[in-house]
């Protein structure tokens, strides 16, 4: 497969990026997460979430699809800054990255994270940082290869009632 091409979501694409939120946590989160909270999720919630979320945005928020060769949105990423409880810092954070279960390990995520990196740096944000499930090896895997590391912090998070903690991950945007 050749590279993706990566652009900005339009909300003709909330459709699309859902149907690839909701695969992707039910690919990437089975085992992890309870499986009554993955069979709940829902493609046309996320998807006027999506909507609404780009409709009601400030410009902080870049959302980014890939694009599969015919056209087909086959993953999405999400950055701004990050959010330190309330609080925005003058760092950037990655708040999501999924691809399609079909195109994992073909390099879509590599791109959409690729270009992510590349416009938190151009907009001048010293660290891009991002969390992810303590357990999902792979996912942190995918993050080391690309320069990041684990920095200590944890946080809980709760679905379910089930506590899935996260680690926070870090990676230096030098100029």
């Amino acid at each position: 497969m050749s590279e993706p091409r990566i652009r900005e979501m339009t909300l003709a694409d909330c459709e699309a990026v859902a149907e690839v939120r909701v695969g992707g946590w039910r690919s990437a989160y089975r085992g992890l997460v309870p499986q009554s909270y993955l069979d709940r999720l829902s493609v046309e919630e996320d998807a006027e979430r999506r909507r609404t979320r780009l409709a009601q945005g400030d410009g902080s928020v870049v959302n980014l699809v890939a694009e599969g060769t015919g056209g087909e949105i086959v993953g999405w990423a999400c950055h701004g800054p990050y959010r330190d409880g309330e609080v925005l810092t003058d760092d950037a954070e990655l708040y999501a990255i999924y691809v399609h279960p079909d195109r994992v390990g073909r390099g879509v995520g590599r791109a959409l994270l690729t270009e992510s990196v590349a416009r938190c740096r151009a907009a001048g944000h010293g660290r891009l940082l991002l969390w992810v499930l303590k357990e999902n090896d792979r996912a942190r895997r995918f993050y080391e290869r690309a320069g990041f590391r684990a920095d200590g912090a944890e946080e809980p998070f709760e679905v379910d009632g089930v506590a899935v903690p996260e680690v926070r991950y870090s990676r230096p945007l030098p100029r």
